[in-house]
């Protein structure tokens, strides 16, 4: 696990060290260990290291092929990486490392671009053909790992963080206001390539593109290398059944364990990364196992602490940390600092705190991310299987699995959003305005029409296209917000859930292994039979690394915090929010009448965002 950097001079012009060095310090978080720079010419490539596997120098990048043809920086994990290497030996390959690393490499030599899919991994990795003047870059296919670039007429540059190429681009950056109101309206950053700054864009995942330096100089658009609906048809004529579930979500953990530094797991209490633990424990026999959790006071929401003891007796390494509104004040400005684009929510801020406790004990962390996503885990997934069997005309099953879930959640929110999901894409954006009316309305007007996700996530007709427009649109920003908060202390996050063998196998089963008789999950919980304690395995509710936000931001350190941002006379010029509606939402939310924390805590970040990284 990694920091890279590169600027290419699109004029021929000669690139200086010193350049790529800038770009390298501000990744510096992401790799203690090592670091490098190659220069050739007008090429220039940056790497520091977080040495997780072969801790020798050999795993030094800018890595070299044997013939020095080929260099390459590299970010993430090739986990298959021992069995693709026997199998390069077979072809007549050496190595000089016990990296992945030098497999990727290879890879390339040997299968060139198609090497993509031969690796189970996450990455994202640039490699510079020195003869031919071509550079590849990659990204893995769930966008596990960051890149971003920057290109106009002079120079192509990319990091896998923002603030790295706010070190050398000439201008001052302007914001992106379409990526600003889908953030405020939709809670929702990452569905495209675009970021919160203008001309700065990632690269989707499940692409690659190259920079051919020859007389003409092409710099080539994103190319899509995977297609998740692609591979999942293919597996669709077979039958995924619960035992082979198991069989790969066994051999998913197992790969993921491979390191030669000590490895943990984020434990939230939640079914998903309680699997995890359980199947490391009954499975790998790993009763040294160190987790990491963050706590509440009982009663307090987000407190998942009954569900995390149940593990006392198994294991002896468990380590808790709670988060509070004290701690959220301290760590404020870092915690904006190091995400660099604004967050919905402060759910990832027990995320961040969950990284700092575990630093200094491991250096690997697995967890759940990207389960709620290929089992439906969220609870509006249930307004998309009803409006599934609806659509299919299976009004039996529709009713039967309606009653299950009035019965079983006591709750008419999938009622609800199926209602939601019925309407006409215009009708659901202006539902959603219409729910923050503390906007502006000039703000509204100008970008309410040009948005994509009414469309894009919200307009699924089937539990599948849902769950797949999920990994398209909704994934990646859950993703980008682990792997911040891990490399913020230097921590490489694993994620099991995401193995594409246990991703494409699951979303080609039926939607009734997904959701049935009104809970979610349904070929996960039998797949844990006997190896979960049963009340994780039969959770009817999901709380994940949540925080008691609501209660936080009625303290009175928070309300001076919060005044002073609506009162400030640069919250006041940016029109993006009535301000007057909004200090009325934030009384009403002091009375206790409402809970609008999510709104308080995007108005905070926004701003602070504002002057960190624009003004």
């Amino acid at each position: 696990m990694c920091g890279i950097a590169g600027l290419v001079n699109l004029k021929n012009e000669n690139i200086s060290s010193t350049q790529v060095q800038l770009m390298t310090n501000a990744l510096k978080h992401r790799g203690p260990d090592d670091e490098g720079v190659f220069i050739d010419k007008n090429v220039g490539l940056g790497f520091v290291r977080l040495s997780v596997i072969d801790l020798s120098m050999a795993g030094h990048q800018p890595m070299f092929s044997d013939d020095r043809k080929y260099v390459i920086v590299f970010n993430g994990e090739i986990f298959n990486y021992l069995e693709l290497r026997n199998e390069l030996k077979q072809k007549g390959y050496f190595f000089k490392t016990q990296t992945d690393t030098e497999v990727l490499l290879n890879s390339y030599k040997e299968w060139g671009e198609e090497c993509q899919h031969k690796f189970n991994g996450m990455w994202a990795f640039a490699i510079y053909d020195i003869p031919n003047k071509h550079i590849f870059f990659s990204r893995d296919r769930y966008g596990i790992k960051p890149f971003y670039y920057y290109c106009n007429d002079e120079f192509f540059a990319f990091a896998s963080e923002i603030p790295a190429l706010l070190t050398i681009l000439p201008k001052k950056v302007r914001p992106n206001y379409q990526s600003i109101f889908d953030y405020l309206v939709f809670n929702r950053t990452d569905q495209n390539d675009q970021t919160f700054f203008d001309n700065i864009k990632k690269l989707h995942h499940g692409h690659s593109m190259s920079v051919n330096l020859d007389v003409s100089v092409q710099v080539a658009v994103p190319h899509q290398w995977y297609n998740l609906r692609t591979e999942i048809q293919k597996k669709k004529s077979s039958k995924f059944t619960v035992d082979e579930f198991h069989r790969l979500f066994i051999d998913a953990i197992g790969i993921r364990l491979r390191s030669d530094v000590p490895v943990g797991v984020c434990l939230s209490g939640g079914l998903d990364s309680s699997a995890i633990v359980s199947t490391i424990v009954t499975h790998f026999k790993n009763k040294d196992l160190n987790t990491f959790s963050a706590i509440y006071n009982k009663g307090q929401s987000g407190d998942e602490l009954s569900f995390i003891k149940l593990y006392e007796d198994v294991l002896k390494n468990m380590y808790y940390i709670k988060p509070d509104h004290n701690s959220l004040k301290e760590d404020l400005e870092k915690f904006v600092s190091l995400h660099a684009e604004p967050i919905p929510t402060t759910s990832p801020y027990a995320q961040f705190k969950v990284m700092e406790l575990a630093k200094g004990k491991v250096v690997v962390t697995l967890d759940g991310q990207g389960a709620d996503e290929i089992l439906a885990g969220y609870h509006y997934f249930y307004g998309f299987y009803f409006k599934d069997l609806l659509y299919n005309f299976r009004f039996l099953r529709l009713l039967n699995e309606i009653y299950h879930y009035l019965i079983t959640h006591k709750s008419i929110y999938g009622l609800k959003t199926l209602v939601y999901f019925l309407l006409p894409t215009m009708l659901r954006t202006r539902a959603r305005v219409y729910e923050k009316k503390y906007l502006n309305k000039d703000f509204i007007k100008k970008f309410s029409n040009s948005n994509t996700i009414s469309g894009n996530l919200y307009s699924s007709t089937s539990l599948f296209d849902a769950l797949v427009n999920h990994f398209e649109y909704k994934l990646e920003h859950l993703l980008k917000w682990e792997d911040r908060n891990s490399m913020a202390f230097s921590l490489e996050a694993r994620v099991p859930f995401l193995d594409h063998r246990l991703v494409e196998s699951t979303l080609s089963t039926d939607s009734g292994d997904i959701i049935k008789k009104g809970m979610t999950k349904n070929i996960l919980r039998e797949a844990m039979r006997n190896v979960l304690p049963e009340t994780i395995r039969l959770r009817r509710d999901k709380i994940g690394f949540g925080t008691p936000q609501d209660e936080w931001f009625r303290e009175p350190s928070w309300q001076i915090i919060v005044n002073k941002i609506l009162n400030s006379p640069s919250f006041n010029s940016r029109n993006l929010i009535d301000v007057k509606k909004a200090k009325m939402l934030y009384i009403e939310h002091l009375s206790g009448r409402v809970n609008v924390a999510n709104e308080i805590w995007k108005w905070v970040h926004l701003e602070l965002w504002f002057r960190k990284f624009i003004d």
